[in-house]
């Protein structure tokens, strides 16, 4: 064995998901949210009035209300969570500032927790705490779970939750605007879309494509399936 190769060499043996879903997560699920609850509304509308100029009103306004409520939401909602997150950064260096040994141990004894003897965690934290932004980094990830240069964006986030609503809302709706008539036309491809987007998250989790596809399929019909009834009873009674 040469010297190039008496080293250990560290190997991939097999590859994780991301479990955190990445872009594709919030993406489907906010498209999948535009698809069920416009598609439901459609359904509701079209059980009580056949007049499709009243349905597309309804998918219109369901579309924009939804798109700009999930907008609104996820950028309050992200927006706040970063603050706080950004808060208890700042609590975290204010420490590292004024009691840089008692922080030093307390990083050591993280790493006495997860099984390393105390003599090189001691080292590990010491070697860490000589740099101020690492030692920052290290403890937030440690203690808070998050990384002081990676918070998520409020902006993306609600931009990216109208798109993706609008996308999924703008399916059941298709077909009117582009002057079909009849909600059996509307159903067939909000089905198939439920489907391929049960189908796509199956990706993230541990469902087969077949049973996340379907469990899709069946959730959004049984939400329209309601609506409409609904929607019949209304519009029989005359209200």
């Amino acid at each position: 064995m040469n010297g190039a190769d008496s080293g250990v060499r560290a190997e991939i043996h097999h590859q994780h998901r991301d479990v955190t879903g990445g872009w594709l997560r919030p993406a489907v699920f906010g498209a999948m949210d535009g698809l069920v609850s416009n598609f439901a509304l459609i359904a509701g509308v079209a059980g009580g009035t056949a007049d499709t100029k009243i349905i597309s009103l309804a998918g219109v306004a369901g579309l924009a209300a939804g798109a700009f409520s999930m907008a609104g939401g996820e950028y309050v909602s992200v927006a706040s969570q970063s603050e706080m997150a950004q808060a208890e950064i700042d609590i975290e260096r204010r420490e590292l500032e004024r009691n840089p040994q008692a922080e030093e141990e307390e990083l050591a004894q993280l790493y006495v927790q997860r099984g390393v003897d105390l003599e090189t965690a001691r080292e590990v934290a010491r070697q860490i705490s000589s740099n101020p932004e690492s030692a920052l980094e290290v403890h937030a990830r440690a203690e808070l779970g998050i990384d002081p240069h990676d918070l998520p964006s409020p902006i993306l986030a609600a931009v990216s939750s109208f798109l993706s609503f609008s996308v999924g809302a703008l399916i059941p709706l298709l077909p009117y605007l582009l002057g079909v008539r009849g909600l059996w036309v509307s159903a067939i491809v909000s089905m198939v879309a439920l489907f391929a987007a049960g189908v796509v998250v199956s990706r993230v989790t541990a469902r087969t494509w077949w049973f996340s596809g379907l469990r899709q399929l069946v959730v959004g019909a049984v939400a329209a399936a309601l609506t409409w009834g609904l929607g019949t009873a209304v519009g029989a009674s005359g209200l």
